[in-house]
Parts: structure tokens; sequence; C-alpha cells
């Protein structure tokens, strides 16, 4: 058996030209969704990101605005904007990028983001909503991973699903988005005895640890679907998952690749959040 490939950027693709639909019917009635996006700081990886996120918006019709600050910004003057941007009619999705230089706590950052705008899913509301199932915004990585699950009709209900990391950002708001599909969830993480063990139960393995060729072909279930989140390089500089995916592709039925794969979703479902944002304030 060989995987079939999980194309994030295809899915991703689909994702914006509908998101660009609803985008052009907001912008005609006089409520142009707006995403501001602050940086803080010159980490090479972020600015990349921070590019990408920007190209989106203007991809789709969104007002975005790029907010670059240096690192030696203060705490105080980056909650005051977070503040002013809470208050902007303009602005319907707010995105600090991470991580944020030492000196700045980002968990009262995050929280001071106002959930109405929290398009990223990091506030404790977002959180808190996700797990006892009312509505709120979806952390995006993990969205994402659901959007491509249903993609290829993989619905999780009956199922066992495993997911390997226990990150506020992806793992804890995976297995919630797994249980309201009505899977039985088992989170693994570095203090879990034998991981394959379980990953070996699986019928989807959702792997977000950030260690390279963590989950290898003899801890795969036959036919299991296995999402890569991880973002690793190789020694000669390449870009790389979590998983072996060679070893891996020859026991999976579906697999995501690194690149290509989970990273262009997780940008879409920005984009939809952020659509959702300005719909609900419209």
């Amino acid at each position: 058996m060989t995987a079939q490939l999980i194309d994030g950027n295809a899915l991703a693709k689909q994702i914006r030209a509908e998101v660009a639909t609803r985008v052009a019917a907001l912008t005609a009635q006089g409520r142009k969704p707006g995403l501001a996006v602050i940086l803080v700081g010159d980490d090479p990886a972020s600015q990349v990101y921070v590019k990408h996120k920007v190209a989106d918006c203007e991809g789709v019709g969104m007002h975005s605005v790029l907010d670059r600050h240096p690192a030696t910004m203060s705490e105080a003057d980056l909650l005051a904007r977070v503040r002013a941007l809470n208050e902007d009619p303009s602005i319907h999705g707010i995105l600090v990028q991470l991580p944020l230089p030492k000196h700045i706590d980002s968990a009262k950052v995050i929280g001071t983001i106002s959930p109405l705008k929290d398009v990223d899913g990091f506030h404790v509301a977002s959180a808190g909503a996700l797990l006892i199932g009312q509505p709120g915004f979806k952390s995006c990585t993990p969205y994402g991973c659901m959007k491509m699950l249903e993609h290829i009709g993989c619905n999780p209900r009956g199922k066992h699903a495993v997911v390997i990391g226990r990150s506020n950002i992806v793992g804890k708001p995976m297995a919630m988005l797994l249980l309201q599909a009505h899977a039985t969830v088992t989170i693994c993480h570095s203090a879990t005895p034998d991981l394959g063990a379980f990953t070996r139960q699986a019928d989807i393995v959702v792997a977000a640890v950030g260690k390279r060729n963590m989950l290898t072909a003899d801890m795969v279930k036959p036919g299991a679907v296995v999402i890569d989140v991880g973002m690793n390089r190789k020694d000669d500089g390449k870009l790389c998952g979590d998983v072996d995916f060679d070893g891996v592709r020859e026991v999976a039925s579906w697999i995501t690749p690194v690149p290509g794969g989970v990273g262009p979703m997780t940008r879409a479902m920005l984009l939809v959040n952020t659509l959702d944002a300005a719909e609900r304030a419209a």
C-alpha cells in the first residue's frame, strides 16, 4: 500500500476562492473584512509567515494592516496597540505573531485581544468555547486538519484518533475537535511510555511535537490516516515534518506532505476565521 497525498496547497486554494466570493459580497455592502498582523522583532521565520499572511489577505480582497515594531518595544506599548485595534471598526481580526521577545508575556498579550477578534483561536475564551462545544474561533491549524479529513471523506465518528502533542496551539484543540466529531481520542506526549503501543491502534494519527522522524512506519496501523503538523529541517536544510514520510507512506492510506500539507491550510483557516468575524460584526 502506498498512501495517497492530502494536498494542502490545492485544498487551501479552493478555500481561498470560496472566501474571496464571500469577501466580495460583504465588501459590496460596505463591510470589507480586515486583519491586523502585529510583528515585534526581526525573527526571520516570523517575517516570512507574516509576509504570506498579508499576501493571502490581499489575494482574497481583504483589508490588511501589517504592524511592525522593533524587538525593544515594551510590553505596555504592545498591549496599548492591541487595545487600539480592539476598538478599530475596520479591523475584524487581530493576530500577534509568535514568538514574542522574552521580555513580553505572550499570555498577557493574547488575553488582551478581544475574543470577538481572536482569529488565531488562542484566547482563553476561544479555548473554553471549544472545550464545552460553544461557538467560537477554532485554532487555525487543528481547524485546517479537520478540513483535510473532511476533504478525503474521513469521518472521525467511531474511529480511534491519537494526537501526539499537548500544546495549547495544536495538540489540545486538535483533540477537542476530534472529540466533537465523535472520535475516541488519545493524547500522547513526551511522558507517554511506548508511544507506538498507542499509535498502532489509531485510525487517525496527528503528529504535532516538532521532532523529526518521530513517527516511523512500524508505529502506524496499516490503512491509517496520518496528519503531519511538524515543521523541522533535515541536515541538508530542507523542510520535513514529525513523520518518517517515506516509510509511513508505505503503510498509511492517506498522508500529508511537508511542505505543502498542513501549512497552507493553517493560513487558509485564518482567512476563514477573519471572514467569520467580519460577518458576525456585520
